[in-house]
């Protein structure tokens, strides 16, 4: 597995735009063939061109894992209908006023960190949807859990100043190690700048040795 550098509209928030399983990855209507197919070498998945909810966003407002995909409310019929089409994945709306579900649930396909805000139905969709475990819990003092961690079936990144105790429990209901990072030269919202599934982990231009050095240590060892 490599650590990938790469640039979204030529900016280093790759996480934000894009969102990544095993098999796919969604990537925003009018983004650049060429940028996709290089992306989809990267990562060894077939890239689909979607919106959510008529933006870009699709990896701050969508959640992915191996099983299953989590759209927000605010999402429309057509997206809903051309993901359910061109994947094999379960499709699944979750019906919350926190509308960036990738700002608030971090998931792999073991299990997920799921942000306080959300209700108990929320949490029983996300299990059904995505056929994990969950907790609910702030991560170095933050709800936006999904913001905070990023995980595949091997690793995860988290904030710098998480708990370590924090971290023995995560690591549990995510079955992987967990390291401290940052990422994109000194940014604590590790899912904003990487794209991480069981092939390669791709991470903004502005990543330094450092922080590759941490990366590796999370999700390479």
């Amino acid at each position: 597995m490599d650590i990938i550098k790469y640039d979204v509209y030529r900016g280093p928030n790759i996480g934000i735009y894009i969102n990544v399983n095993d098999k796919y990855i969604l990537i925003p209507m009018g983004f650049a063939e060429s940028k996709a197919r290089k992306l989809a070498g990267y990562l060894k998945a077939d890239y689909i061109y979607t919106s959510v909810a008529n933006t870009r966003l699709l990896g701050a407002l969508a959640v992915m894992n191996n099983k299953g995909i989590l759209l927000p409310k605010t999402a429309f019929q057509n997206e809903y209908d051309l993901i359910k089409k061109e994947t094999d994945l379960e499709v699944g709306v979750l019906d919350s006023k926190y509308t960036a579900l990738g700002n608030v649930i971090c998931a792999n396909d073991k299990g997920a960190i799921v942000s306080p805000w959300l209700s108990n139905d929320d949490c029983e969709t996300i299990k059904d949807v995505l056929g994990v475990e969950i907790i609910q819990k702030r991560v170095a003092g933050f709800n936006q859990t999904g913001a905070v961690i990023v995980a595949n079936d091997s690793g995860a990144a988290i904030h710098p100043e998480a708990d370590e105790e924090d971290m023995k429990e995560f690591a549990n209901i995510l079955g992987v190690k967990i390291e401290h990072c940052t990422i994109n030269n000194g940014i604590p919202f590790v899912s904003s700048g990487i794209l991480a599934n069981n092939n390669s982990i791709v991470v903004g231009t502005l990543t330094s040795g450092p922080e590759i050095m941490m990366l590796t240590r999370a999700f390479l060892n």
